[in-house]
């Protein structure tokens, strides 16, 4: 006996309708996921930064002093005047802006290079193993992990004229002046200014420059020292240009936080820094809160903000064409 399966009709869609395709409630669910996540410090991020910034430049075409610090939005409309009162170079707002801008890519060109170099030299001489390297690097590191109030407070007592650990060794130990000298007021405030900055920047650029190493193939030095090749050619060969991309992120780093830095210089000098140390940061603190001219202040902030912006550019820009001339 045969038995005949009877199967249903398929049935095909009618011509011109496109067939759906099934629904996935959770799909939009787990792409919007990380946009929900991201949202909490993106809000923060525009609380913190860009709605003072956006503040800082509607002040800074304001004529914002002091008979307006109470209701500021009621301050005159002073339009480009702020602009033109500092960038005035012969008048004496835009001489000591000037004179500061000046002492500040001094003091930042200075900073870096040393930062840069003293990094660099203890991550190479860090680099092979030893006795007693673990120890050291947690040494290396204890300037970077200090608060910076903890830090500078430090020096600031070391350069005391009296009592300060600095004078003590210079004049009483090693004879190296004729008498004790004022580190914290005068030309010697710059070297005072530079002193703790170095000294406080150097271990980041060690560490930056200590995690570019892990990442260079062993061989290469092998390959080089087995040819023949000294210390400072494996070096100059080898471990420089191995270093490139991470000394380009290190360099624009130690820039803009040395160049933008008022802790330091605000906790070693205070409020009113020596001339020779008069950093920008700290002119335009008291161009805004010492003399209470806020618009003039927050124009001076624009600027910096302006130039910062087109070094950085122009910085990566440079870069990014070396890095492709490297590659070709």
């Amino acid at each position: 006996m045969t038995t005949t399966a009877f199967k249903e009709p398929v049935r095909q869609a009618p011509s011109g309708v496109a067939a759906r395709a099934p629904r996935r409630p959770g799909r939009l669910r787990r792409l919007s996921l990380p946009y929900l996540l991201l949202l909490p410090a993106l809000l923060l991020e525009l609380l913190v930064h860009l709605v003072p910034m956006v503040i800082g430049v509607v002040m800074s075409f304001k004529e914002l002093t002091q008979f307006y610090i109470r209701d500021w939005g009621t301050a005159p409309w002073s339009g480009l005047g702020n602009y033109q009162v500092s960038v005035d170079f012969d008048a004496p707002v835009g001489e000591a802006l000037l004179h500061s801008f000046l002492v500040t890519v001094g003091f930042t060109l200075l900073s870096v290079g040393l930062c840069w170099l003293i990094g660099t030299a203890a991550a190479v001489f860090m680099q092979d193993a030893f006795r007693g390297r673990g120890l050291l690097r947690a040494l290396f590191l204890v300037p970077y992990a200090l608060p910076v109030y903890t830090a500078v407070i430090t020096w600031v007592f070391m350069f005391q004229h009296d009592n300060g650990l600095v004078n003590h060794v210079l004049h009483d130990q090693l004879h190296l002046t004729d008498k004790p000298s004022f580190w914290l007021i005068g030309d010697n405030s710059f070297y005072a200014l530079l002193t703790v900055s170095v000294w406080k920047g150097w271990p980041f650029a060690f560490l930056i420059v200590t995690a570019g190493l892990q990442n260079i193939p062993k061989e290469l030095y092998e390959a080089a020292a087995l040819d023949g090749a000294g210390t400072w050619q494996r070096i100059r060969r080898i471990t420089l240009p191995s270093l490139r991309p991470v000394n380009q992120v290190l360099v624009l780093v130690l820039f803009l936080w040395t160049f933008n830095d008022f802790n330091t210089p605000y906790v070693l000098f205070g409020k009113s820094a020596p001339e020779a140390a008069d950093l920008v940061s700290v002119h335009i603190y008291q161009s805004s809160f010492v003399t209470w001219n806020f618009g003039t202040g927050s124009a001076m902030s624009v600027l910096l903000l302006l130039f910062l912006l087109v070094v950085t550019g122009g910085y990566l820009l440079l870069t990014s064409r070396g890095r492709r001339a490297a590659d070709v």
